[in-house]
């Protein structure tokens, strides 16, 4: 009986991308292989901005329809200090997420094992949250420009687009992924004090749909003010859905509160699955270690595992997740950003043993 193969393409990108994702696959390849129910099947792209740099731009001119022939693609990070940040942003990543209508970015935040985050007394029972963002339109629509450039009266302008459909549809599946979790709550993250159109727009589409989810519990804050829930009543959150913006800056706050954005993982997905959906760690590019040979890897672990259960492999995706753990519970191959002294190599090699030595 031959098994299934899920066809992954790795575009590692910029910095500790390549070190990461090298990791990662490796880390694929080995659940899939204790797990023997499917294969991996791989692609490495090295689109990024030392092909920007060389040629021009971040990926041939096919790129976009060269990765639909993928079931999901692994990433690792966009960024070079060679480049303008927002011209590697919008050539590589933003524009795989946007084309691809990746529109719903599934960011999980929680304390692992054996992790101290900064929060004083708080475990993973107060701290186990998702964060829902609106990955297509919203203040990255990239609508906007810069007239009269270096004159007195120079104007620079970025509209946020909300749409109907975009509103709606990152509303519900973040409903949907509310009711699907043991606590069935859900938090709505405005500013619809200040932005009193697209954000009462957002506030307003809300209403409309929550009334066909019953059984989650709902409320709503103003973003500034989660902020400070997030620090100071950490166990009253749930499942967060909030904008492109605010989610982005609301998921980098949550990683650090669970010890470190070098842990934290990250889906663009396309839900209906009529185009493949990326995973990546959030944790960016870091020049400053690059080919060290410390970069942590376990974002990128995490993600896999999230592109693993995308996959409707849950089995693996749970004996990846629980390697994970076990590594971070024990204590003795942790990377320096988690207070440890582990190589990203040692850490690898931790979590291909946990793998093997699982017995689920």
């Amino acid at each position: 009986m031959s098994k299934r193969v899920i066809n992954i393409a790795a575009v590692p990108g910029d910095g500790i991308g390549p070190e990461v994702i090298d990791a990662g696959m490796e880390v694929l390849n080995a659940v899939a292989k204790r797990d023997g129910g499917f294969v991996i099947k791989s692609e490495r792209f090295d689109w990024g901005s030392e092909r920007y740099l060389k040629k021009g731009d971040f990926m041939p001119e096919n790129g976009l329809e060269t990765l639909k022939a993928f079931d999901s693609i692994l990433f690792g990070s966009a960024g070079d200090p060679r480049v303008p940040d927002h011209i590697t942003l919008w050539g590589l990543r933003l524009k795989i997420c946007q084309t691809l209508d990746q529109y719903a970015n599934v960011r999980p935040a929680r304390l692992l094992p054996g992790i101290e985050g900064p929060l004083k007394g708080v475990t993973s029972k107060e701290l186990d949250w998702v964060i829902v963002r609106e990955n297509s339109e919203g203040e990255y629509a990239g609508v906007g420009g810069r007239v009269h450039q270096s004159l007195a009266e120079e104007v620079g302008m970025d509209v946020a687009v909300f749409t109907r459909t975009g509103v709606e549809r990152i509303q519900r599946f973040a409903l949907e992924l509310a009711r699907s979790r043991p606590r069935k709550k859900l938090t709505l993250v405005t500013k619809s004090n200040a932005q009193r159109h697209g954000m009462v727009f957002w506030d307003s589409v809300f209403e409309q749909i929550k009334g066909d989810y019953p059984d989650v519990e709902t409320d709503k804050m103003l973003v500034d003010a989660m902020t400070t829930r997030m620090v100071l009543k950490p166990e009253t959150i749930d499942t967060v859905v909030a904008t492109n913006l605010h989610a982005d800056v609301l998921s980098d706050l949550a990683a650090a509160l669970t010890g470190s954005l070098g842990i934290a993982p990250t889906g663009n997905l396309r839900p209906e699955k009529d185009a493949p959906s990326m995973f990546e760690p959030i944790h960016g590019s870091a020049f400053d270690i690059m080919g060290k040979g410390i970069a942590n890897p376990l974002g990128t672990f995490w993600s896999a595992a999230m592109l693993l259960e995308h996959e409707g492999e849950l089995d693996a995706a749970k004996r990846l997740m629980k390697a994970i753990e076990r590594v971070t519970g024990e204590g003795k191959h942790l990377p320096r950003d988690l207070g440890g002294t582990a190589t990203s190599r040692e850490v690898t090699d931790a979590v291909l043993e946990a793998i093997q030595q699982s017995n689920e």
